[in-house]
């Protein structure tokens, strides 16, 4: 089977790792540097500006699947190109628009979406739907940070992606599910500390990662997400948010016209900047109650991941990347064959591919552990 990964980012890099074990890999990205980094793995790489549809579509006619690992703005459309050219894809984008809108057109060209097939959103969507099938839930709520291994003041953190895909978690209002109403909530709110036995102490704040779960699962009571982070840097957020630091409206300065968030991002970039090989680790908790055949009962998962010093893959790129090919691996065996647009949930429900999935991560060092 030929495969092309639409991006050579982070987890873009580690997907095509992974998946040119089994595969015929191409990465396609409009950086050089980025596809160079890729070429040690084996992986032929070609050089295309994503942005354009009509190069995408050009890039994956002659590919059996899409793994689509663009930035979140260009997800919506790059998935929509990819389906007009009648290619399953796995999508790992987070694009912010309802990618359950593309299913009438996936269904007609049949193919196969699926969407948000990450660490998070991804894996607690997949635990969910699994779940959802043995017990009546009435509660559902996890919490996910990945962060450096070593507090770096003043920020305490470092973002082994683009910040501007961080600050997006800091301004996007939060949806959360309260007695069966979608209430919405200022982003950062409802700081509360967590303890981890790995890590310590960690501050959780709601972030809108429930996303489809809004609909697929609007049967559950109360579904709430929140984004972990060392203690003290979402003070520090707030003071960037409360300065207009994240204002997305132009500002002149000395006659010049520029966005503050650009700008903010801009600064960020290198002072949230993973050096390489230096050590980050992903935490998340995922809680589900209810009752299953009259009794109550409580599900617990538990991740705790590290870099990969052999594989030199830091872990939020494991753990998303990994999720990601695990699905890729879904479709090529035959194991996932609906058409059209399915969120990670949906997947999850399917017999056997929960199993799939985690085994597919425990082979691949990524445990989720359950109680």
């Amino acid at each position: 089977m030929k495969i092309v990964v639409l991006g050579a980012g982070m987890v873009g890099r580690a997907m095509a790792f992974d998946l040119s074990a089994k595969f015929d890999v191409t990465s396609v990205d409009v950086c050089t540097e980025n596809l160079s980094m890729v070429e040690p793995y084996g992986v032929k790489t070609y050089r295309a500006d994503l942005r354009d549809s009509e190069q995408v579509k050009r890039v994956v006619q002659d590919f059996d699947l899409v793994v689509c690992a663009v930035p979140g703005f260009m997800g919506y459309s790059t998935v929509r190109t990819c389906i007009e050219a009648k290619k399953s894809v796995v999508d790992i984008s987070f694009m912010p628009e309802d990618f359950m809108e593309l299913d009438p057109l996936a269904k007609e060209a049949g193919v196969t979406v699926i969407a948000d097939f990450g660490v998070a959103p991804g894996m607690p969507n997949i635990i969910l739907g699994h779940y959802n099938q043995l017990m009546e839930v009435s509660e559902f709520f996890y919490m996910v940070g990945g962060l450096p291994k070593v507090r770096n003041y003043p920020y305490q953190y470092k973002a082994p992606f683009s910040p501007v895909d961080v600050l997006e978690e800091y301004t996007r209002p939060a949806r959360c599910m309260e007695n069966g109403r979608v209430v919405t909530k200022p982003a950062m709110s409802e700081i509360e500390m967590y303890n981890f036995p790995q890590v310590g102490d960690l501050e959780g704040f709601n972030t809108d990662g429930l996303r489809s779960l809004l609909k697929t699962m609007a049967h559950i009571p109360n579904m709430k997400e929140k984004t972990l982070r060392y203690p003290g840097h979402i003070d520090i957020v707030k003071i960037l948010s409360a300065s207009g630091f994240f204002s997305t409206d132009p500002v002149s300065v000395d006659g010049v016209s520029l966005s503050p968030m650009a700008m903010t991002s801009k600064i960020l970039f290198e002072k949230w900047k993973l050096q390489p090989n230096e050590p980050e680790i992903t935490v998340m908790q995922v809680l589900i109650k209810g009752v299953e055949k009259g009794t109550p009962k409580v599900v617990t998962y538990n991740l705790y991941d590290e870099y990969d010093p052999a594989t030199e893959q830091w872990s939020m790129a494991r753990t998303t990347g990994y999720t990601a090919t695990a699905g890729v691996n879904l479709l090529a065996a035959g194991n996932f064959r609906e058409v059209g647009v399915f969120a990670p949930e949906m997947v999850g429900a399917a017999p056997g591919c929960f199993d799939f999935i985690l085994d597919y991560l425990k082979q691949r060092g990524v445990n989720y552990i359950s109680e």
